[in-house]
């Protein structure tokens, strides 16, 4: 097992990632190419930012932290636009809001680690 797939942040990563695929499973075909590309893409993107950047120096690897965060942010509208919309109902909008949420706050905080490391 590489170093990264160590983390604990990276392995909730995928577990999102896995279970946006299973949500968005149930979307409409005709989003194929809009909120489930869209949903799909920032949450792989997570995993592949804390894996790619974990092979860089650590000043780079903060970087590409800062990265993984913003795609779990895009996370968060794209989620609420599939809840409106009615593809999602508030409960699973609130879970996922939540599951959000604490993966961008555990990837601040392993950049702060790494801030600290330099």
């Amino acid at each position: 097992m590489i170093n990264f797939e160590k983390l604990i942040v990276y392995q909730e990563a995928i577990k999102l990632a896995l279970d946006i695929y299973k949500l968005t499973k149930n979307f409409p075909k005709d989003e194929t190419f809009g909120l489930i590309s869209q949903l799909r893409r920032a949450t792989v993107s997570i995993s592949l930012n804390i894996a790619e950047g974990s092979s860089r120096s650590k000043k780079e690897f903060a970087h590409y932290l800062d990265m993984a965060r913003g795609s779990t942010y895009e996370l968060i509208p794209l989620l609420k636009i599939s809840s409106e919309l009615g593809f999602i109902g508030t409960k699973e909008y609130m879970r996922f809001y939540q599951r959000v949420d604490n993966l961008a706050r555990s990837l601040n905080a392993l950049k702060k680690s790494v801030n600290r490391e330099q």
